[in-house]
């Protein structure tokens, strides 16, 4: 078989920042999506934060995407 059907492909991201704005409150949510909004560094609603776009903030924004949006 071809070598080309066995390499892995690797998602480059499209740049090195992700900016993420908190838009909806976290009342009512549990504690461990409390705790991913704080660690992404979001302090207060309406807030916009720029983390580095990496496999692990694209997890936690999207466990929590119900209550943040990517701001391009």
């Amino acid at each position: 078989m071809s070598a080309d059907k066995f390499s892995v492909k690797k998602h480059s991201p499209k740049s090195g920042k992700v900016k993420i704005k908190w838009v909806v409150s976290f009342i009512s949510c549990t504690d461990d999506m409390r705790q991913t909004i704080r660690g992404l560094g979001l302090r207060r609603l309406h807030q916009v934060v720029e983390r580095e776009n990496t496999p692990e903030t694209r997890g936690m924004i999207h466990k929590v995407r119900h209550l943040v949006e990517v701001v391009e």
